[in-house]
């Protein structure tokens, strides 16, 4: 496969309508992508979030109605599309549209279809990994290695861990003052965060629950919005806390909040890939308590500052970060190296980097882009 172009396009997909970890990887990727002198777009639902986010952004949106194998309407839109754009790339994110996007691509004869598995969890079926991708990129070596053993070949997995952007998940000394004057948080107050998109597997029942039981000088802050909002509020007015728990909903900058916690608890208890929210504290320069998860322990192992906890062991939670908040709060040296240590491995440059050593591999390449060419000994 050889598929040197002046702008190759690449084009992803996604059914999803939702905004979370994998559409801001989508979007990330796309971006990045451009700067690197590639032509991008990204077919979606109408309506998505992702849509009018890219739109936003200036990206080529392609909508469909709906990703549905057994509506017609779906397909003619998806043929279309990939028939009249001829793309150089197609990369396919959730299950739906990686069967009709790998069908449809396969058929008209794109050069590289490329499927990226962002959880750790089983698949229904091996067909849509086997037959349609050429590759496939996982967000971990944990769903790597699980994906094996569902009887992949190692041979087309790629490990392409989300980058985040290390000059923006830095702590910030003005950040942490104005949102803990904004929020009335004392100084010797201990504030433990955690930021998610409310669903039930991110464990966030456990964090409320733990907070119920820390003393008076530990205050808990959630950043998120989602589903599971309301219910948790609930749950902080059942338990007693809702004067020691924030609820700052969504918000466009979790930088800023970041720099205000003390403590990072992140409670996610199964299906993760690799989390950005995660992978953003450690950044951060942030201790961590977290839950044991394959995909989990692989970040934590780069760093030193973190404990882990059973799901739901609140005893358990409440010791480990009574022994976090022993660390230095926002020591500088301690922050900078784990800062750099994570950059390094998940950082959006390492991200792009081995992106473009993939596309090169299998023959995709920008001729003449000096942002390319600067890469050119992979």
């Amino acid at each position: 496969m050889q598929l040197v172009e002046q702008h190759p396009l690449v084009l992803h997909t996604d059914w999803s309508r939702s905004w979370g970890g994998q559409e801001i990887r989508v979007l990330t990727e796309l971006k990045e992508l451009r700067r690197y002198g590639f032509r991008v777009g990204l077919i979606v639902p109408r309506e998505s979030e992702l849509a009018q986010r890219a739109q936003a952004e200036k990206i080529p949106v392609y909508p469909v109605e709906k990703f549905a194998k057994f509506n017609l309407w779906s397909w003619r839109d998806l043929i279309t599309i990939i028939r009249t754009l001829k793309p150089a790339v197609i990369n396919t994110h959730s299950s739906e549209d990686s069967w009709m996007a790998g069908i449809v691509a396969r058929f008209y004869g794109v050069p590289f279809i490329i499927r990226t598995r962002h959880v750790l969890a089983p698949i229904s079926s091996t067909f849509s990994y086997r037959f349609l991708p050429h590759i496939i990129f996982t967000c971990s070596a944990a769903i790597a290695d699980q994906l094996t053993l569902e009887g992949i070949s190692p041979d087309r997995l790629v490990v392409l861990s989300t980058g985040n952007d290390e000059a923006r998940f830095r702590f910030s000394r003005y950040h942490r003052n104005s949102i803990r004057q904004y929020y009335s948080i004392a100084d010797n107050d201990i504030l433990v965060g955690n930021v998610a998109f409310c669903r039930h597997y991110k464990g966030l029942t456990f964090f409320l629950r733990t907070a119920a039981v820390m003393p008076d000088c530990f205050r808990f802050m959630l950043v998120g919005d989602g589903e599971e909002l309301p219910r948790l509020k609930a749950l902080a007015n059942e338990l007693g806390v809702s004067d020691r728990v924030i609820f700052a909903g969504h918000q466009e900058q979790p930088e800023h909040y970041l720099s205000a916690f003390d403590l990072f608890f992140f409670s996610s208890y199964e299906a993760e890939g690799i989390s950005q929210s995660l992978v953003q504290s450690l950044l951060n320069g942030l201790p961590v308590l977290a839950c044991p998860q394959a995909s989990t322990n692989e970040v934590l192992g780069l760093v030193e500052d973190y404990r882990l906890v059973g799901y739901g062991d609140v005893t358990a939670a409440s010791q480990a970060l009574q022994e976090l908040a022993m660390i230095p709060r926002r020591d500088p040296e301690r922050m900078e190296k784990q800062h750099k240590t994570v950059a390094d491995r998940y950082g959006t440059q390492a991200m792009i980097r081995s992106l473009l050593r993939t596309y090169q591999r299998f023959g995709v390449s920008v001729r003449n882009h000096a942002s390319c060419d600067s890469h050119a000994a992979f």
